[in-house]
């Protein structure tokens, strides 16, 4: 596994090369510190927008058929304790970046996931599979603001696979863009809510 350089992101040193990729960005209300503290913190099942939920029920529409649907878990927070089928903690750098993978089949009506370890996520290449990598990272904007972005990854195993997967792309790419600014849209909210009582307490005690 590669280990990135001071100037890297873990996101682009793990997944040099890839067949698509997509990075959405947001200023938020907030320092780079609290802004990260809420990405951190950052329950994904609480991410919801009237598109995201109904594409989402479409989505998972030919699982549930199947009758192989598997209990959501009471939250998902990105870190070493991720409980989600597939997808692994890729680690992090404080105040700066938080990165997560998976391995799948998820051109598929029925998405297919493989459990892969953090150690063997970069050098896996076993052929019929795909590679998502993915960060939420900060940089200070101005005196006061932060610059979040999210940036998604992903990479092919063998031509095939990588055809599949490009066709699915041209349809879904536009909806990926959507989770992405909704996820940061909240990280954004949480931060600037966290920011103002941070500035309410601080006031208080002097």
């Amino acid at each position: 596994m590669t280990t990135p350089d001071s100037n890297s992101y873990i996101v682009e040193s793990t997944m040099p090369t890839y067949d698509a990729l997509i990075r959405q960005h947001v200023v938020v209300a907030a320092d780079p510190a609290t802004t990260f503290a809420a990405a951190s913190a950052l329950d994904l099942l609480t991410v919801h927008s009237s598109l995201m939920d109904l594409s989402m029920w479409v989505r998972e529409l030919p699982t549930r058929l199947s009758g192989r649907t598997a209990p959501r878990p009471p939250a998902l927070v990105i870190g070493p304790d991720m409980s989600l089928p597939g997808w692994t903690f890729l680690g992090q750098r404080p105040d700066r970046e938080i990165a997560f993978g998976a391995v799948g089949r998820f051109w598929q009506p029925t998405i297919e996931w493989l459990d892969v370890a953090a150690a063997d996520f970069e050098d896996f290449d076993e052929p019929g599979w795909g590679k998502i990598a993915a960060s939420i990272s900060v940089l200070p904007y101005g005196l006061s603001d932060t610059l979040l972005t999210y940036e998604c990854r992903t990479v092919t195993t063998d031509p095939e696979s990588r055809r599949r997967f490009l066709r699915y792309w041209r349809l879904v790419r536009p909806f990926v863009g959507h989770v992405l600014r909704a996820t940061l849209g909240q990280i954004g909210v949480n931060a600037a809510a966290a920011s103002r009582t941070g500035a309410a307490e601080l006031g208080l005690q002097r």
